[in-house]
């Protein structure tokens, strides 16, 4: 038996070889990915979000562990009480101040520093100053003082009226 070659089909869909997409399975694509870019969106700002309320819990942290030092410092006698840097209570003037430093009253005339940078609120306004961006509580205020008494800074909050992912309000951290 002899074999013959396969004959090529004279029709038109068999002369005609798949190139690319249609648009119809480009539409359908197009659908879907944008039905995901939707759903990622909420959980990226999200995300975001949660970023910068840890952010803003660090540097509450770091600043206030700092005032602490500071306190305890000038209450072991490691600052010079003679020094403009604590007030009357011990507590630094200034948010400056933990980054300045304060003179430990030796012949050097060394300081002692408590913070590298005054750290930003992430949720204040950027064009403002670190230390401008802060809400400041002094000793003698009381804990829900709205305005600073300028003697000292006893503590910080944001000055934020935001809600946190948790409900809570920045400012009230």
């Amino acid at each position: 038996m002899h074999k013959s070659a396969p004959r090529a089909s004279s029709s038109a869909s068999g002369l005609r070889s798949r190139r690319g997409f249609t648009l119809v399975e480009l539409l359908v694509t197009l659908a879907i990915l944008s039905i995901l870019a939707a759903a990622a969106l909420p959980y990226a700002e999200i995300t975001v979000r949660r970023e910068k309320e840890l952010e803003l819990r660090k540097a509450l942290r770091d600043v206030r562990s700092a005032i602490d030092a500071f306190y305890e410092d000038w209450k072991g006698g490691k600052i010079s009480r003679a020094a403009t840097a604590a007030s009357e209570d011990g507590y630094p003037r200034t948010l400056q101040t933990l980054v300045d430093g304060a003179d430990t009253g030796d012949a050097k005339g060394s300081k002692r520093r408590y913070l590298r940078r005054i750290p930003r609120d992430p949720f204040a306004d950027p064009a403002r100053a670190p230390a401008e961006q802060w809400v400041l509580r002094s000793y003698q205020d009381t804990a829900d003082s709205l305005t600073w008494g300028g003697r000292d800074v006893y503590d910080i909050r944001s000055a934020s009226e935001g809600a946190a992912l948790d409900g809570t309000r920045h400012r009230d951290w």
